[in-house]
């Protein structure tokens, strides 16, 4: 065997190598024998150590001088010959790892050639990431050879399926003091800005705008929830927001009529909720179906009534007093009229629920003459949220993108798991109307036993 002469004394000295298992089972490292030592030291080093070359199969000799490492295939010998400086591949021994070629159809081990990591121009050090990126974060792929109409086939529904809850069980009844303690303090860990990034997940899941699925797109015919809702085929999806958008109002006025602790508590649950919404609105997390919600508790006549319990909001919390009358409820006055703010870049979400009740053939309050331009605005708004439908996605990928929202909380704010907390795992399936005016009853009752009339 011809042996290499040694490094002249005048080159500069080799930076450490990772010791590399060169073994002929390795697929992943077979890919990098015949590669020059400057991919990995840089061009000015061109010697490797001998210690760092294991014997390998049934070598009988070992190198003991410095050689290039292109040249460490051709230098080593097996008893059946020599060894080829790219080994066939063999397929990958994680069946987990899915890659996808440009034609975006995963390997398979029926493939003659197998793709192997290192194969795809994955960036050194990111070709086996230890964690996958969010649904939320994965990147839609736009279906561009089929821009025709498609049929659709079924109704679809964006509600995530009743998993077993972590907070609630297998069976609840309703209002559980447990339960109800549980939340309270999941809440007051997190400050308005999280929870309103964690609601936004949650309204983005249930309007079909982020996680739609190729078939759930192939079913109803459009690619996100805010064109179904337009649609005759829509109906299921309109029920779900107004079924959603009720549950969470109706949550929100029970967090403030069940502080029966001092007055104070309850002023402080009112400040919580104001800060809440501005973290909702536009320019922040953008979330107008949310900031409708939190807004239709607040101005639910059971909490609209506490007089003391406001007259200490404007007290203790004088700011949030004032943003709540000056810039809270004019904006949610111009967002029910069909007006107000809906460009992609403020919003995330807009604010469905008016046109969603004008399909559901609710009619408009107010003079006739009012109403017909209010019926014209909210409709002409229903058909740019459906145009602007992409730029919404990407608004609110944007806003949630590097988020990572605490399990409970975020299962805490699904329409599943306000329905349960309210009327039970029992109740929760009886008529939508009689379940709204039991527990407006319910309301009723706790605003009286904190502020009696007269």
């Amino acid at each position: 065997m011809e042996k290499t002469s040694p490094a002249s004394p005048g080159t500069t000295a080799p930076c450490p190598v990772r010791t590399r298992k060169w073994s002929d089972s390795q697929p992943a490292g077979l890919e990098h024998m015949g590669r020059s030592r400057e991919d990995h030291c840089g061009p000015e080093a061109s010697a490797m150590p001998t210690c760092a070359l294991p014997r390998m199969g049934s070598d009988p000799v070992l190198l003991k001088t410095p050689a290039p490492l292109g040249s460490v295939a051709d230098s080593l010998r097996a008893s059946d010959g020599q060894l080829h400086a790219k080994a066939p591949t063999k397929p990958p021994r994680t069946p987990s790892l899915v890659l996808r070629d440009a034609s975006g159809r995963p390997p398979t081990y029926c493939e003659l050639v197998p793709r192997v990591p290192g194969a795809q121009g994955t960036p050194p050090g990111h070709s086996s990431p230890e964690t996958e990126a969010p649904w939320w974060e994965a990147e839609e792929e736009e279906e561009e050879e089929s821009r025709s109409f498609a049929r659709p086939q079924a109704e679809v529904s964006f509600c995530p399926p009743n998993n077993p809850s972590c907070l609630l069980g297998a069976q609840n009844r309703p209002l559980e003091p447990r339960v109800l303690s549980t939340l309270r303090g999941l809440f007051l860990e997190h400050h308005p800005g999280s929870t309103a990034l964690h609601l936004l997940l949650a309204d983005c899941q249930a309007t079909g705008l982020l996680g739609v699925t190729k078939a759930q797109r192939g079913a109803m015919g459009v690619a996100s929830g805010l064109e179904l809702l337009t649609l005759p085929h829509g109906h299921r999806l309109r029920l779900e927001l107004l079924e959603r958008h009720e549950a969470l109002a109706l949550a929100g006025a029970l967090a403030v009529l069940g502080c029966a602790g001092p007055l104070e508590e309850r002023a402080a649950t009112l400040r919580g909720l104001v800060e809440l919404a501005l973290a909702l609105g536009p320019g922040a997390a953008g979330d107008l179906p949310g900031l409708a919600a939190v807004m239709g508790a607040l101005l639910m006549p059971q909490v609209s009534r506490l007089e003391r319990t406001w007259r200490q909001l404007r007290r203790s919390h004088t700011e949030a007093a004032l943003a709540f009358e000056q810039e809270l409820k004019p904006l949610m006055r111009a967002l029910d009229e069909g007006a107000g703010p809906c460009d992609p870049g403020e919003v995330a979400l807009p604010h469905v629920v008016p046109a969603v009740r004008l399909l559901e053939g609710e009619e408009l309050p107010g003079p006739l003459d009012e109403s017909c331009e209010r019926l014209l605005r909210t409709l002409h708004r229903a058909r740019q949220m459906a145009q602007d439908a992409p730029k919404f996605r990407e608004a609110a990928a944007r806003r949630l993108r590097g988020f990572r929202p605490n399990p409970q909380l975020r299962e805490a704010l699904t329409t599943g798991f306000v329905q349960r907390l309210l009327w039970g795992s029992r109740g929760v399936g009886a008529p939508q109307a009689a379940r709204l005016e039991k527990f407006q009853r319910v309301l009723s009752v706790l605003s009286q036993r904190l502020e009696p009339d007269g």
